[in-house]
Order: C-alpha cells, then structure tokens, then sequence
C-alpha cells in the first residue's frame, strides 16, 4: 500500500489509498469523489503511486489550491486566529540547539510546511531575504540568530505558538526567558556532532523549568551522521530516558526519509521542498533493526509506565494507541524523551516532527505552574489555565520598537482583553491595555482578546522583564528566572561626545532588553564599563549601537570579570561611633562571616547570605534591613584586587544600639566597615571564569592543538574520535583568561579546518602566582589614579 500526504495550509492533508478517502482538516469528502482514480483491483506499487498522486492532485484542486500554492491560504489562517483558540488545541514550544544544529532551518521548514511563509530562504541571508525568524540584518550577516523570535502557525487542528532561540552561548539568556515560559520543547540535536556544550547548557535549561521535550536529530544527510551514537549521548551525558520513535532511511547522501516504529510505515518527502509525504512499506531489509529499536523503545517506556510496564511482563504487544498514549504520559511527565530524525535542510522529517509536537507535547492545563503567594511567606499555589479565573500573566521579554516598547506575555489564568485594565503586582500600576498583538518574527496581527495558555504581546506597557500582571484582585507573583552573571567586561564611550545622549538612551534600552547585559560606572577611573556574556554579546551590542542609535563607541581591551571570595571562617565584633556634635552616629554588631559551598549559593539563588540569629532587642528589629544592605555594600568590592565577593555566607548575632545617635545609616555603615575589615582575615582569594570549550578538528592536528591547549592551562576532560578515524572532538576547561585570540591560533593550527565553541562553567581559585600579578596590577592603577 502507497499512501500520499500532501500538507495544505497546515491542518489540511490529503490521504489516498486503496481503501482511504479524502480528509481537509477533520471532514472527510465522499469515497465515491475518488472512485474515478482508483483501480477495482490490487494495483502495482507504481501505479498505485501513480493514482495517488493524481487523486491528490484532484482532491487539491477540487477543495483548496495544489500544495504546491498552499501558502495562498495565509490571509485565510490569519483570520481564523482573532478568535481564542481552545486551550486543548494550543501548544507552546521552544526551539533550542547548540549553535550551527540546523535549529533555525527547522524553524523556516515548520512556517512552510504550515502555510505561514510561502518560500523558504537561506539562514545567512545569501539569497537577500534570509531565514523568516531571523529578522535582524545581523542575524542575516553573521548567520546566527541573536534574539529570540516568536510565530504561530497551525498543524492538525492545533494552534502552535513557537518560539525559535538563539544557539550561541553568549546570548543563552533568550533561551533562558523562553523556556521559562513555555509547555513544550524541541531540543535539536546535530546527527554528526551530537550533544555539544550548548546542548547540556539548554539540558539544564529545560530540566530548570521542568520542560518535557522532543529530541530531533538533525543533519542526517551529512557524511559521518550516526543517530545511534547521538541517542547514546542523550543518555550518557544528559542522563534522559530517550528512545527513538523513528529509523532513518538511509543516512548520509541516501537519506530519504523515516521509519515509524509505532506504526511500522516509511514516510519519504518528495517534491521540490519535501511537501509530498509519502507513506509505504517498511523495507524487507530493515526489518531485523526496526524490531531491535522497537523493542528498546518498549523497554524504555515499560521503565516508566504501569499500562506498558504490565503489557511487558505478559509478553503482549502494545497497539500503536497505547504506545503513543504511554509516550505522551511520559513525555509530558518529563520521564521520557522521544527521538525522531530527519534532515530540515533536505525537507525529510519535518511533518513527522510536527505530528510528534501535536501528539506528545503537553497542552498548556497539562503543564502544572505556580505563582508565589506574597500575602503568605510566598508560598506556592498552583495557577489554574482557565479563561475565567482571575488573572495571571508574566512579561518575559521586552523589545523596543518604531511604536514604542514591546511586551511579550504568557497569559497563565484568566484572560487579557483590549481596553480593559491590568495591574503590575510588582509596583501596583494600573494599565489600560491598548493594543493585543500575536507575533509571527517581526510581523505583527491585532486581536481583541487571548486567554489563559496564550503568548501574546502588547504595546503600551511600561514594565521590567519578569513582572507580573494581575486584574488586582490578587496578591500572586509568577516566580522569576535565573540570570547566569556577565563573564567579560569592557570599557566603552562614544567617539564624539555630541552622541552622549544618545549612547544613554541607546544603554538603557539595551539593558532593560537583556538582563546579563549590565553598566556600570568605575567609580575611580569615572569609565562606563559595559559586562556581558562573552566577546560576541559585547560586539553585537556595540554594532546594535551604531546601527540603530548611530553612535559609533571606542572601546577598551576585553576584561575578564574576576570575583573575590572568602576561605575560612571569622568571628566580627564592630563599633561604629561618629560623634561631631548634635545627633551622631552609634551602632554595634557581633557575628561571624563564612564561605558557602557552590550548592549552597544555587540554594540561595543569590551570591551571598546575610542571616539574622539575634535574640532580644540589643539591636532594635527596624535596623537589620539596613545591616543586609551594609552586607550588601560590602560585596561589591573586595579587599584584594576589587571585585565583587561572593560566595559568602554573613551571619548577624548581637550588637548594641544608642536611643538617639542610632539610625539606619549608622548600621549600614557599621555592617559594611565590619564585613571589609574582617575578610582581609579570612583568606581571600580571587576566582576566575572557567569555561567548558568544545574543539572539532580533524585528527591530523591532534598534537599541536593538544599542546596549545596546555599552554592555554586547559585541563582535557575528554577526547573522543569519529568513526572513521578522521576527525577528533575534545572537551576541556580553560580559564577565560587564556582565551583571547584562541580563534586565530587554532585557524593556524588546523589550516582553518578547526572549529570551537566555549560556554561558562564556573568560577575557580586562579593560581597563587597568578593572585600575587593581579594584586599587583591593580595596586599600581589605584595608585597611579590616586597620584593623578
């Protein structure tokens, strides 16, 4: 049997076969319409491909335009999404991928193959339109997507809001806020290089946020692609209970299409952009590893699910329901990871994915979320999806545009209306909500209202990222996210001085977008230092300021951010007198300082912990707010080369108070000279960023690279050689510090055939040798400053 599916505007597909009859979404046209293209008897394989694909071509032009033109449905799709959709029809997906994964070439697929773009275009932009969601000129330029961008589309009766995220690490905190807010994920995955360091970063990611996700290895029409090897990755090194659902046909240049191991059918994708699905036989000689990889498929949902787990122990079959039934309860517990395949570059697998998305991912009431309760210590309530609850919405992303400031939503309860009122918890303003849009890249579509489940932006908002919004009837906050801290500072300013209003402006919008992008002042040097995520972030941020603002900056040599902590344990006793005539200044305190462990700052959430063990009132209870700001001013320079100090843990257990010269400044002070004075003693040292760096080179320059790497103070974590012999992959940490100008030496090596990617993995004691230069270093600038 040869059965051909030709997706139209998304939810539209047509079916034939010996027995099937035409179906446009879920209304199914009389058998009889293609009696005249069907053959009474059992056909051969290449007529019956022959009347298929006339029967389709029929059923097309008899109901909707060929599939060939299904984007002339757009403005038709587009109508139909000014109504709520129902929540059981809606998912919210995030696409995340280590950096070159094909991630945004997925993307640009789904749109097609939905009927929400009518052509596909290159990513980098060389046919001078680019990828839809890659709207920014630099994202086209340098080929990599720099925001996250979001679309809708349909596929199958469902509504899917998408969200397709930046790969590269420097700008992880888009995937950061995304998965935040989302049910679902599509975790990409390259079919040669398999899970990269980005990869574990958006694992940890989605773990995080308890993110239930597919897996799809991409690229498997390049030489060297091995799914086995990739799902071998999943579960060493990411720890998933991931199985394929899914055998490519073919790999490399003979991959044509997919294997369904629950339905035992091929799928090939035919047509000049794959829009043809062909269904058929699975081949005679694959057989014996589609019964392999489907009984490890069972196995590893027997692992998890009671109805497998029991079909198991009987020894009975599952039928192809109760599989997808158990690999959706899994799927959306976060206890399974279904795997499918395909190449979104050569149009094979993409539909298949989009049926996985609809069948496996959790609509929005599936996905339990909480809001903190701040009426009750923040205790954490469970929100409840439900348009007619009250409302609860979080402002995850902020974006300026030609109308003003753009504020993305999830919508948790309740419902948002245009020209009704909404609160800010988080300042207790009230805004009249002037504009609803639904977003699809830069394109925008005005509706009247959207419900609980729903992701959505509005003009006219004035907030910061993470706030809540409520009807005011509630006292709830949605939980915020983390925010991984800058890694690289840089000292900038406009080169003329004319532009300085708009390098302010151009600043605080850049830093209101994007919370891992901080300014500061050097309060000695009277610099604006500008810290980020890594060189890329910086560079992209300086050249976002030239284009958009005009303002072309000088800037400094990249600094790394160093941080200062404490080893040992020391006990304070501090008196702060100040006394000039009239009301002066009186305060005591006792306690202790000490260093916290790595899991006990995660714990915390903060870098440092100011915690009050006082009895009685030796200290009146008003002033200790003032003595965890003096904490505070404490931390953010350190005694040995100025940094901030974390990693310390500051515990208040007595002091003493005036009646009259008592005051909140003179416990603030007091706290902040106490803590300075006593980390000298307790052996400080100095902490640099350690990055993870991933290098893929051909195995010729093993040495060389290897022996840069030692020069550079990397310490190898592994090494590992493709298939074949030809290629290596080694994992090393290396301090930040001793990267610079790493990209040109490992081109030298390697004749430009090596390629690296970095992300942060810590911070780290830097060698004695290495304090004692740093130490110096910054003694000799404080002391020129001081002379000058």
């Amino acid at each position: 049997m040869l059965r051909v599916l030709v997706p139209l505007s998304g939810s539209a597909r047509v079916a034939t076969s010996s027995s099937a009859a035409c179906t446009i979404g879920r209304s199914a046209a009389p058998a009889s319409l293609l009696s005249h293209f069907l053959p009474s008897s059992s056909p051969s394989p290449t007529a019956t491909a022959a009347a298929a694909a006339a029967a389709a071509a029929a059923a097309a032009a008899v109901h909707l335009p060929h599939a060939q033109h299904h984007h002339q449905h757009h403005h038709r799709f587009f109508s139909t999404t000014n109504s709520p959709i129902d929540t059981i029809k809606r998912r919210n997906i995030g696409i995340s991928a280590h950096i070159d994964s094909g991630k945004t070439t997925l993307t640009e697929r789904i749109l097609y193959y939905t009927g929400r773009i009518s052509s596909i275009h290159d990513v980098r932009g060389k046919d001078g339109v680019g990828a839809k969601m890659d709207s920014m000129d630099l994202e086209r330029e340098k080929g990599i997507t720099i925001k996250s961008a979001a679309t809708f589309c349909k596929w199958n009766d469902a509504f899917v809001n998408i969200i397709d995220t930046p790969g590269h690490v420097d700008f992880t905190i888009e995937v950061e806020r995304a998965l935040r807010v989302l049910d679902g994920g599509i975790l990409v995955l390259c079919g040669v290089s398999g899970v990269q360091s980005q990869s574990l970063t958006v694992d940890r990611q989605m773990k995080r946020y308890n993110v239930p996700r597919l897996a799809f290895i991409n690229k498997l029409d390049r030489q060297g692609s091995n799914p086995w090897k990739v799902i071998g990755d999943l579960r060493n090194q990411l720890k998933l209970n991931a199985a394929a659902v899914q055998l490519p046909l073919g790999l490399e240049d003979k991959h044509s299409g997919v294997i369904d191991l629950i339905e035992l059918k091929s799928y090939t994708f035919e047509g000049d952009k794959g829009e043809t699905v062909v269904e058929g036989e699975v081949p005679s000689n694959m057989m014996e590893l589609v019964h392999e990889k489907r009984t490890e498929l069972l196995e590893r949902l027997a692992d998890v699910d009671e109805e497998i787990g029991e079909l198991f122990l009987m020894e009975e079959e599952p039928t192809p329901q109760q599989f997808k039934e158990a690999i959706r309860r899994r799927t959306v517990s976060c206890q399974f990871v279904p795997v499918f395949m395909g190449s979104a570059f050569k149009n094979k697998g993409v539909q298949k994915l989009l049926d996985g998305v609809v069948d496996y991912l959790p609509e929005p009431r599936e996905k339990a979320n909480y809001a903190l309760n701040r009426a009750k210590n923040e205790e954490p309530v469970e929100v409840q999806c439900h348009k007619d609850a009250p409302l609860l919405a979080l402002a995850f992303k902020l974006e300026e545009t030609q109308f003003g400031q753009l504020t993305y939503m999830r919508i948790y309860q309740g419902m948002l209306k245009k020209g009704n009122a909404i609160v800010n918890v988080n300042d207790g303003k009230k805004i009249k909500l002037a504009r609803i849009v639904r977003m699809h890249s830069d394109e925008m579509q005005e509706i009247d209202e959207a419900h609980a489940g729903d992701v959505v932006a509005m003009f006219g908002i004035d907030c910061r990222s993470m706030d809540t919004f409520s009807d005011g009837n509630m006292d709830l906050a949605m939980s915020s996210m983390f925010v991984p801290e800058p890694v690289m500072s840089l000292a900038v300013k406009p080169r003329e001085t004319k532009m300085q209003n708009n390098f302010a402006k151009a600043l605080r919008k850049f830093t209101k977008e994007d919370p891992t992008l901080r300014v500061k002042v050097d309060s000695e040097t009277k610099e604006t230092v500008l810290s980020g995520m890594g060189e890329l972030h910086l560079e992209v941020y300086l050249e976002r300021m030239k284009r958009e603002y005009n303002v072309e900056c000088v800037s400094g040599q990249p600094n790394v951010n160093y941080k200062e902590t404490i080893g040992t344990k020391k006990v304070f006793d501090w008196l702060h007198k100040k006394q000039t005539g009239g009301a002066g200044q009186y305060a005591k305190v006792i306690g202790y300082i000490e260093p916290m462990t790595e899991e006990e700052i995660k714990e915390h959430g903060k870098p440092n912990e100011f915690k009050n063990k006082c009895i009685g009132t030796n200290i009146p209870p008003e002033y200790y707010p003032s003595c965890e700001k003096g904490m505070n001013d404490a931390m953010t320079e350190g005694a040995l080369v100025g940094c901030e100090v974390e990693g310390v843990r500051v515990v208040l257990q007595d002091g003493a108070s005036h009646a009259v010269d008592s005051s909140d400044m003179a416990f603030r002070i007091c706290m902040a000279n106490a803590i300075r004075d006593t980390m000298k003693k307790a052996n400080p040292s100095v902490l640099e960023p350690v990055m993870t760096v991933e290098i893929e080179i051909p195995s010729e320059f093993q040495g060389a690279v290897m022996a840069s790497l030692s020069r550079r103070m990397g310490l190898i974590q592994n090494s590992e050689m493709n298939d074949d012999g030809s290629g290596l992959k080694i994992e090393c940490q290396v301090p930040l510090a001793n990267m610079f100008g790493y990209s040109t030496e490992l081109r030298s090596l390697t004749q430009g055939k090596g390629e690296f990617t970095m992300e942060y993995f810590q911070h780290s004691a830097v060698p004695r040798n290495v304090q004692d230069e740093l130490m110096d270093k910054y003694r000799m600038e404080r002391e020129a400053r001081e002379a000058a």
